[in-house]
């Protein structure tokens, strides 16, 4: 049943990256919104703030997933439960309570590839298989929550994988792998937030609710990623490559390789929403940097900001 957003409540908008651009893009869509204040995982704090808001919508971008990397929830499970789990939980179940639309962006780094979805197949995971991937103790709290989320019927859970923007966000998988001195080639379903949160503002209006592959159709390598930024941001970057054995032996937890299946996601998309073929949506979002950065900083490469820069 589709409901306007008149007045939307956002869980991690004040310190988090997908939760501040959604914030953004609200604001740029006058359409109102309040950063809650209210931790998560305190109960009693997060239904006086719903009850005082009295919001249409809640949009939960609220988690851990750890500084520099997930490695750092290997060593700090408490914390890491008490915000993607127990957090995750109070929300849904208050906003069930009120009967309020809640949607969780969740993540899509739940599975691998395995002889049923095997690398290079195009058979990509659906909502309805089952997790697969416990090598991160972050993977394990999001495998943990997806079927409890699904039982409740006023949620809206969407797997996110490798979320891309068209800005140097230490978040931004692009961002991320740039600094690396050396990246794994694995094709990958990846989420370019640009295309995609809109999306999401459309289906939480439409009131969807379940489980959707949150990503752009189709597959990315990191080595097409990190070429395409040389194409538009900086020629003169160089990467090399090594092995999943190789990388293994650097991490402290596993790292998810998959490809969702997008077929649910586009079938129900909300009319007027436009959502590319990820390759398309992340060469689109390269020359959005580019023309970004140029304005912020000047000609490119010899503007960008040294953190940016691996050498």
């Amino acid at each position: 049943m589709t409901t306007p957003l008149t007045k939307v409540l956002i869980y991690g908008g004040k310190t988090g990256w997908i939760g501040g651009k959604m914030a953004d893009l609200l604001q740029k869509k006058g359409i109102e919104f309040v950063l809650a204040d209210a931790r998560c995982e305190n109960r009693a704090d997060v239904a006086a703030e719903l009850d005082n808001v009295k919001p249409s919508h809640v949009f939960m971008a609220a988690g851990i997933t750890g500084r520099p990397n997930i490695d750092w929830c290997e060593d700090h499970k408490p914390e890491t439960i008490r915000t993607n789990v127990i957090g995750t939980l109070n929300l849904a179940d208050l906003c069930n309570e009120r009967g309020i639309h809640c949607t969780v962006y969740a993540t899509g780094c739940i599975f691998k590839y395995d002889d049923a979805h095997p690398l290079g197949s195009g058979i990509g995971f659906t909502e309805d298989d089952v997790p697969n991937f416990d090598e991160s103790f972050y993977s394990q709290t999001k495998g943990y929550m997806e079927p409890m989320l699904k039982c409740y019927p006023s949620c809206l859970i969407l797997r996110v994988r490798m979320p891309i923007s068209d800005d140097l966000s230490h978040r931004n998988f692009i961002t991320k792998i740039v600094k690396y001195e050396r990246v794994v080639n694995i094709p990958n379903s990846m989420t370019v937030l640009t295309e995609m949160l809109p999306a999401s503002l459309a289906m939480a209006e439409k009131g969807l609710t379940g489980v959707y592959n949150f990503c752009n159709p189709g597959v990315i390598s990191h080595n097409e990623c990190l070429d395409l930024y040389t194409k538009y941001i900086d020629p003169t970057y160089k990467y090399k490559n090594f092995t999943l054995e190789e990388q293994s032996k650097i991490l402290k937890a596993g790292r998810s390789n998959n490809e969702l299946d997008s077929t649910k996601l586009m079938k129900d998309m909300p009319e007027g929403i436009v959502i590319n073929d990820i390759k398309t949506a992340v060469e689109l979002c390269m020359q959005r940097m580019q023309k970004n950065l140029t304005d912020e900083f000047g000609p490119l490469p010899d503007s960008l900001p040294k953190e940016v820069r691996k050498n």
